[in-house]
């Protein structure tokens, strides 16, 4: 396998168009104009990401499969046996808030680092640097379709149909993960050249982060339920994560209110709303989404310009 700074699949995207030189000047649309020329040289990096990450292993990209399998397993074990919380079907519930926040996570921790990891390309080659980041991203992108098959394959298991009402707002909310998590890559992946321990305080962040959206707790004992006694229920929502999780558990887990296996009391899983609630929330966040990209974008460009002589 080739080395990631000397691939021939890097040089021959970046020989399939004229070169750029990126600088702090370059304005918005040309920068956005220059990202779209180069998604050849993204696609390679993507794959070249996937084969290294997993050089030399027997089975490969089945790890991406096996991974969320033992945490989802560990999870269970400690939450419906051990620590039993009494919710049903309570597989479907974590794994559909789990295989969103493994994309987020592993998207921004592997960008935290790539402008660092990948100096000697950087130094080397003129091409838009964000796409680095934006190569990590792709790759989380990968894995969480992969994990997503493997949801599927659980709702098949358990014979449990999915809220059909919901799949045509999942493009929707799946644009809003892919933008949130380029824009929190793309910034992290130059704050880190100048500030290297922010990728060691971005693995502490994201630990908090994941505790603070409502992947493992029903929405009832989550942050939000403490919260909505204080009328406080809009910060949780300050949390784009928070969101995102909810509408793809709703798609998936289904129901709102279900009855404790344990104590047989009702329990509230996750927000009593309609599907049109999801949808305009979602739509709402997409052009904030869309701004925070932009917004992302520009302070990369005023980030990059000493890249070189900080590497």
């Amino acid at each position: 396998m080739e080395d990631p700074t000397s691939s021939e699949a890097v040089h021959e995207g970046l020989s399939h168009a004229p070169v750029r030189v990126m600088s702090a000047r370059v304005k918005l649309g040309a920068r956005l104009v220059n990202l779209r020329s180069r998604r050849e040289l993204l696609h390679n990096l993507v794959i070249s990401d996937i084969r290294i990450k997993y050089k030399g292993s027997a089975l490969g990209l089945l790890w991406s499969m096996l991974n969320p399998a033992f945490t989802l397993g560990i999870y269970y074990l400690v939450f419906s046996v051990v620590l039993k919380n009494g919710y049903p079907n309570y597989v479907i519930f974590l794994f559909s808030g789990l295989i969103v926040w493994n994309m987020f996570q592993n998207a921004v921790f592997s960008a935290t680092g790539v402008i660092v990891d990948r100096a000697g390309l950087v130094k080397k080659v003129s091409f838009p640097r964000e796409i680095l980041p934006l190569a990590s991203v792709g790759s989380a992108v990968i894995y969480f379709l992969i994990q997503l098959c493997v949801l599927i394959i659980f709702l098949f298991v358990f014979h449990h149909a999915p809220e059909w009402n919901m799949l045509a707002i999942l493009p929707i909310t799946f644009a809003n993960l892919y933008l949130f998590a380029a824009s929190v890559s793309i910034v992290m992946s130059a704050f880190t050249v100048y500030m290297r321990d922010m990728k060691h305080l971005m693995e502490v962040l994201l630990q908090l982060w994941f505790w603070m959206s409502p992947v493992v707790y029903s929405y009832e004992n989550s942050l939000a339920g403490q919260l909505a006694a204080h009328h406080l229920k809009w910060f949780y929502f300050m949390n784009p994560m928070a969101l995102i999780v909810l509408t793809f558990q709703r798609t998936f887990y289904v129901k709102t209110l279900v009855k404790s296996t344990i104590t047989h009391l009702p329990i509230k899983m996750l927000p009593v709303w309609q599907p049109s609630s999801y949808l305009y929330l979602n739509l709402l966040m997409l052009v904030i989404m869309i701004g925070l990209f932009l917004i992302s974008l520009i302070i990369f460009g005023r980030l990059e310009g000493n890249f070189e002589s900080e590497l």
